[in-house]
């Protein structure tokens, strides 16, 4: 993200590439946290991280709407995104399954 947000226009770079970069630092930080946290927590912080993981990508689309961000960067980070969200996902149905079987 920082690699694409270096390239927004000026003013694009100080609003919306900022909030970008922040949100994807977030969303480090909590996976980071769910990573280290015992079952019935991680559960509540991976519901957290799938809220952020919308959030960025509406991010991503209205950098998109607004030009800040080119077709190919945005498909890029698009099918990135999209590929964390099926690994997140995952991690969250297979905390699920572990939480009823205790």
């Amino acid at each position: 993200m920082y690699s694409y947000t270096s390239l927004f226009p000026k003013k694009d770079r100080y609003s919306i590439g900022q909030k970008c970069e922040a949100l994807t630092l977030e969303f480090l930080e909590s996976l980071y946290e769910a990573n280290s946290s015992r079952d019935p927590q991680r559960l509540i912080l991976l519901e957290k991280l799938d809220n952020k993981l919308k959030i960025i990508k509406t991010m991503i689309r209205l950098c998109f709407d607004v030009k800040a961000l080119d077709q190919n960067k945005y498909i890029r980070c698009e099918e990135s995104l999209q590929e964390i969200g099926k690994m997140l996902g995952g991690w969250i149905k297979s905390t699920q399954k572990e939480n009823l079987a205790i």
